[in-house]
């Protein structure tokens, strides 16, 4: 006789595997050149320092032991005075908690904050880590879109006007991912007031706020007021794998947030949080290692926009990549990137198709490309097979 087979959790039948994921599988033959993953370049972390303070801290037993769950406290003090200097006020150190990455605090938030069946805002196209996170909540899920200003908060507007109430509107705030935009300091000004006018939590995910290249990206959302729950990284500035995130909140947001943390994992790891203090407080160097990572994403970011321009002219509109790591682009003549990426994968060259950010379908003439991997004679490389695949896919008339 069988066994019976237990049952999963019946949440589980709406969610999905990320495609970007699923899609790194098909890329990790190495004559592909992959804009695909949203990966900062390994080449440009710091191991040398990043190895003398893994020394210092184990020169002592405390590293090895459990630490508290709202992360060490030396390493919450570093992140009060940096975040006091973005937000412009003092950030107390009960309003600082750290997390196994800002994924992590993303999750967390979800339990804290929705109940089943809670309307969560969220931008079009959207960060597919953001709705993996509100669709196993339960979460009800709408999207407003976006513009080279980001969020377009007068659809949010109408949106509320119509009678909705969101429990929380999630925002990329800086050089979006995947859109690759900011939203300027009007919108952000007038999310902040819609928040207090209606009274729902906003969460500004902001990993990539220090990768500017032209110039800072405007004062973060939370500057404009208590309802909004704000994160960011080490990942993209030091490296991924410290999985150090924060989050900046009320108090009893983070009370909250850490009663659910001690059943998930305890706490994090005393040892990378201990490396990641002494990088993050070294600010004299983290100033000057910062300055060059942002030097060569900068010169990526324009090789990539500028060889997409050159190559497919007005077939083409590129978003300006002003800081991050995305390149947003899409086809005007109806190349549909899902039905391309067999053919630019037979070409060595891989990118997301659109429609992997969508919220309720469309992006079928998109694709977001990454930039920080790849040096720049790869990146025109990338777009000369991604102008192959397009020609064989879909030829332009002779000119006569």
């Amino acid at each position: 006789m069988s066994p019976t087979i237990p049952p999963l959790a019946g949440k589980l039948d709406g969610l999905r595997s990320s495609a970007i994921r699923d899609l790194l599988k098909l890329t990790a033959r190495a004559e592909i050149v992959s804009l695909a993953g949203g990966l900062p370049d390994a080449e440009l972390m710091p191991r040398a320092r990043l190895a003398d303070a893994a020394a210092a801290a184990l020169s002592h037993n405390g590293c090895l032991q459990y630490t508290e769950s709202p992360g060490w406290a030396p390493l919450r003090e570093v992140l009060a005075e940096r975040e006091s200097g973005r937000l412009g006020r003092p950030v107390p150190l009960a309003e600082v908690f750290v997390t196994h990455g800002s994924q992590q605090a993303l999750s967390l938030l979800a339990e804290v904050l929705l109940d089943p069946g809670a309307l969560v805002v969220v931008e079009d196209p959207a960060y597919v880590g953001a709705l993996q996170v509100f669709r196993a909540a339960g979460a009800r899920i709408a999207a407003v879109p976006l513009d080279a200003e980001g969020m377009r908060t007068d659809a949010l507007t109408e949106l509320l006007a119509r009678g909705e109430r969101p429990a929380v509107v999630h925002t990329v705030s800086n050089f979006h991912n995947p859109g690759g935009v900011t939203m300027s300091s009007r919108r952000r000004a007038e999310l902040a007031r819609l928040a207090d006018e209606h009274g729902f939590w906003v969460i500004e995910d902001d990993p990539y706020g220090e990768l500017w290249f032209d110039g800072p990206a405007p004062a973060p959302v939370a500057s404009y007021s208590r309802n909004v729950i704000r994160l960011s990284s080490a990942s993209k500035i030091l490296s991924p794998s410290l999985r150090v995130g924060w989050m900046v909140a009320p108090d009893p947001v983070c009370r909250a947030v850490e009663l659910l943390k001690q059943g998930a994992d305890l706490c994090g790891s005393a040892l990378t949080q201990q490396i990641a203090t002494d990088l993050l407080a070294d600010t004299a160097w983290l100033t000057a290692h910062v300055d060059h990572v942002r030097g060569v994403y900068g010169e990526r970011a324009k090789t990539l926009v500028h060889a997409m321009r050159s190559r497919f002219g007005d077939r083409v509109r590129c978003s300006d990549a002003s800081g991050g790591m995305f390149v947003w682009a899409d086809f005007t003549d109806g190349t549909d990137t899902e039905l391309l990426l067999p053919g630019a994968l037979a070409a060595g060259v891989a990118y997301v198709p659109g429609a992997a950010f969508a919220v309720g379908g469309g992006y079928r003439n998109s694709m977001r490309m990454c930039f920080t991997t790849s040096d720049e004679p790869t990146l025109e490389l990338a777009v000369d097979r991604l102008a192959h695949a397009v020609a064989v896919r879909n030829p332009q008339p002779t000119q006569p």
